[in-house]
């Protein structure tokens, strides 16, 4: 990026983004709960085809003033997904002390002077109940405060038991979508994720990989906006073939030993290491959708 540019007010953008990304949540939560049908073998074949619960999530100032919200939307116990969200928001505030010291180091201009933001986006993570079928995040999202604007996102495949087509097909599929933005770009964003979705204190990466950004300001709106949707646009045809070649693979009770320790690992990133849930519960958004990544089972050795 070529530094933060300064934000106006960016009302159009702002809603012009909002609106994508909730187009984008609705296309999704139909595609997944059509996977939800069809032909499937295994210990989940006879469950009913799941449906999304969707919980609306406001937000309020302290003195009970509308600061936007969203809404949650989770499948559980599905015949394909074991557990899945698909969450979005378009929320704004004023940032706390802890996130306005992190932007100020990060050379968010203005952050300590004016520490208002807005900021939406969409977020998804899918566990999956056949060990075979790797588990998926994605997530791409625009901020804006009164002296700059960024967006960031990307999408990241984390199978318990890796396929080699598999990871090719996703990152090739990412990088059709990319490469149009800018030459070597696609190259960054994944050496970017490479870097952003390491696990330290196991020494080791979470997935095999995707693509990442954050701070996305190269002073043209409509071109990183460009680009973010593509990032979007990007998941569907990514990761659905990745479910239809794997849903009726048959699967031990080790293989699901190795899922439940995998998703062990994922909680521990999300928990300790992801930025994305770090801002959430510091600027008060919901609780339980913050938390939405976390696996409805896992274990540890």
């Amino acid at each position: 990026m070529a530094g933060y540019i300064k934000a106006t007010g960016m009302e159009e953008e702002r809603k012009t983004a909002a609106d994508w990304f909730r187009s984008l949540r609705d296309e999704i939560v139909t595609a997944f709960e059509a996977a939800e049908h069809g032909d499937l073998a295994g210990p989940t074949a006879d469950l009913p085809p799941a449906r999304f619960e969707v919980t609306p999530t406001p937000r309020h100032g302290e003195n009970g003033e509308d600061l936007g919200g969203g809404i949650m939307s989770v499948m559980r116990g599905g015949r394909v997904f074991e557990k899945v969200g698909v969450n979005f928001s378009a929320v704004e505030g004023t940032l706390g002390e802890g996130a306005i010291r992190s932007m100020a180091q990060r050379g968010v201009p203005g952050i300590e002077a004016d520490p208002r933001f807005w900021a939406a986006g969409i977020s998804l993570v899918a566990h999956m109940q056949n060990p075979h079928v790797p588990a998926v995040h994605m997530n791409t999202r625009m901020f804006w405060t009164p002296s700059a604007w960024w967006f960031g996102g990307g999408a990241d495949l984390n199978p318990p038991i890796p396929y080699a087509e598999d990871t090719a097909h996703f990152h090739a599929t990412q990088e059709s979508f990319i490469a149009p933005h800018g030459e070597g770009l696609y190259p960054q964003l994944k050496a970017w994720a490479d870097e952003y979705f390491f696990i330290p204190h196991r020494g080791r990466a979470r997935g095999v990989g995707g693509t990442f950004m954050d701070d996305r300001n190269t002073g043209d709106w409509a071109a990183d906006f460009a680009l973010t949707r593509d990032i979007g646009r990007a998941f569907l045809p990514s990761y659905l073939p990745l479910i239809e070649r794997r849903r009726n693979t048959p699967w031990t009770e080790a293989d699901r030993d190795t899922q439940l320790i995998y998703r062990g690992l994922y909680a521990e990133y999300n928990l300790v290491w992801d930025r994305g849930t770090k801002f959430g519960l510091a600027t008060g958004h919901n609780a339980d959708a913050v938390l939405m990544s976390l696996p409805p089972l896992a274990k540890w050795t």
